[in-house]
């Protein structure tokens, strides 16, 4: 029996344009060393695995006259190798390149006939390493039936491990009638379904007409040589291209700050963009008077018994919080953050990171996923949002190669000209920060900020006492 699409997927659906495509996104950086991965093994490693996520063989068919939600279905056209591409930069590739690549992939909407998902074998990085950028639909990725298919290719140990072939053969895809008959049967049962399917629609050709009318705008700036200028950096229905920035740091340089100051790691991750906001933003030439902040929505896991279960042991909920960027003082900024996410640790639904960190797989990819979905309903009113994952602290392997950097890729909601993702994994915190490409040609600036907001409180932390824990455990 085929699967129908959930309202709240139909909604993110509806949100889907060229401005604003909902897919998700992580990049890797493997050192192949001696297990020899390549496009071959990886092609190989993916049919293995993809059989723990069947939503990724699938894709969406609408019925007609739209009376109900559309299905997914099994695609008997199924190609591993339109998905699975291989690229390459020139010899020897950095990281800048690597990232300016990632930009024009992440500008890309996904093919929505086929199954929603892409993943880019990247050759020719310096070292002999190679990247791997996969992006995912947001409504590919609920948690629940589908995990990212990056938490099922990643190991904990290099193998090599057996494989058992499968057999896989696609359903046969419902004909238009049979699709009009449930929906039908469907609606007699539920009158509310067809309501639901409606009001989507409806949502779904406003946000086209909304499209279209963003890009005659574009189109009339350029002719006018006139840009217009938002109230906020950070606010502002985005272009069709996107920059990408990458940060790498030391998971050391947090926990010695947190042993001085106390609060969490995650509190010092908070306080470092909090920093690092307050510096961008006065390179800008904007005001940083005191008392001013921004709102932030960060998407946090919790245990609610009245929210639906995930296969990650908990679910994702929206914690808005003000950023305190009008204060000078690094360590002033890291006490006031400290003591507003205490309040959220203080409910008992909070979950420890160590717990996060222990999911099986590499859950940081699904995590972010939900925090995007969550930020797609949710993020309302507020400036920037930022996920924020733990991964493990201990090294990830794919076919056999190490996985030695891992960057999250978040998405541009409508509104927003920002998005910020940040993942902890064996002794590192990956920075990934996504902006719009014509409004904020400075990002790159951004990426420096946060290095020199984490060292800023380094040296703060080198200049106190170690205080006493207050009683947050990481």
């Amino acid at each position: 029996m085929t699967e129908r699409l959930r309202p709240s997927d139909l909604a993110l659906l509806g949100q889907d344009t060229s401005r604003t495509p909902m897919h998700s996104a992580t990049l890797e950086i493997f050192d192949p060393a001696e297990s020899g991965f390549d496009h071959d093994a990886l092609m190989a490693h993916i049919e293995d695995r993809i059989t723990f996520v069947p939503r990724y063989r699938q894709h969406l068919r609408r019925v007609p006259g739209r009376l109900a939600s559309p299905v997914w279905v099994d695609d008997t056209a199924f190609d591993l190798a339109y998905h699975v591409r291989r690229s390459a930069l020139p010899r020897p590739g950095n990281l800048d390149q690597l990232r300016e690549l990632t930009a024009r992939i992440m500008s890309r909407r996904l093919d929505p006939t086929r199954p929603l998902w892409e993943m880019y074998f990247v050759e020719g990085l310096e070292g002999g390493r190679v990247a791997l950028l996969s992006k995912s639909h947001q409504i590919l990725v609920d948690g629940i039936s589908t995990v990212d298919l990056n938490q099922v290719l990643l190991d904990v140990d290099p193998g090599p491990r057996q494989v058992v072939p499968e057999d896989w053969r696609p359903a046969p895809e419902p004909s238009p009638a049979s699709l009009v008959l449930d929906a039908l049967a469907e609606n007699a049962r539920n009158p509310r379904t067809l309501l639901t399917t409606s009001r989507g629609t409806a949502d779904a050709a406003l946000r086209t007409a909304g499209d279209l009318a963003g890009r005659l705008g574009s189109v009339a700036g350029a002719l006018s040589n006139r840009r217009a200028t938002p109230d906020s950096p950070f606010n502002f229905d985005p272009s069709e291209q996107r920059r990408v920035v990458l940060v790498r740091t030391a998971l050391k340089s947090y926990r010695r700050v947190k042993r001085v100051h106390g609060g969490t790691v995650n509190d010092v991750i908070l306080s470092t963009l909090t920093g690092a906001i307050r510096a961008w933003l006065m390179t800008r030439g904007e005001p940083v008077g005191t008392g001013r902040k921004i709102k932030a929505l960060v998407p946090m896991s919790v245990i609610d018994d009245e929210l639906e279960p995930t296969s990650l042991g908990s679910q994702v909920i929206g914690h808005r919080l003000s950023l305190p960027i009008g204060e000078s003082s690094p360590v002033v900024r890291l006490h006031q953050v400290s003591y507003a996410l205490r309040a959220h640790s203080e409910t008992g639904r909070a979950v420890a990171a160590d717990r996060i960190a222990g999911v099986a797989g590499f859950a940081p990819t699904t995590f972010h996923a939900l925090g995007a979905r969550v930020a797609a309903e949710e993020a309302q009113g507020v400036n920037v949002v930022i996920t924020n994952v733990p991964g493990p602290q201990f090294p990830m392997y794919l076919a056999g190669a190490e996985m030695v950097e891992t960057y999250p890729v978040p998405p541009l909601q409508p509104g927003f000209g920002v998005a910020i993702g940040v993942t902890s994994y064996d002794g590192g915190v990956y920075y990934g920060i996504t902006a719009d490409r014509d409004a904020l040609p400075d990002i790159d600036v951004f990426g420096q900020c946060v290095r020199e907001a984490l060292d800023e409180l380094v040296d703060s932390a080198s200049d106190s006492r170690p205080r006493a824990p207050r009683g947050r455990k990481k």
